[in-house]
């Protein structure tokens, strides 16, 4: 998901009903899981995306 940020993808599971999204990014030590939530809409919502930036921008200072 380079809308998220560089290096970050999708995974999308399937899950009887429901439909759940992990937002992740892969850095050269390891893999950093963003968000997990439940796909309701076609449009990732605003204030996940923004939830994402700013994990990432926490993990990054502290790394």
């Amino acid at each position: 998901m380079p809308s998220v940020a560089s290096r970050c993808h999708e995974l999308r599971i399937q899950d009887g009903e429901k439909s759940w999204r992990l937002i992740y990014r892969i850095d050269l030590d390891a893999i950093v899981i963003v968000d997990v939530f439940s796909k309701k809409t076609g449009k990732t919502p605003n204030a996940i995306m923004g939830r994402c930036r700013k994990r990432l921008r926490s993990y990054d200072a502290i790394s």
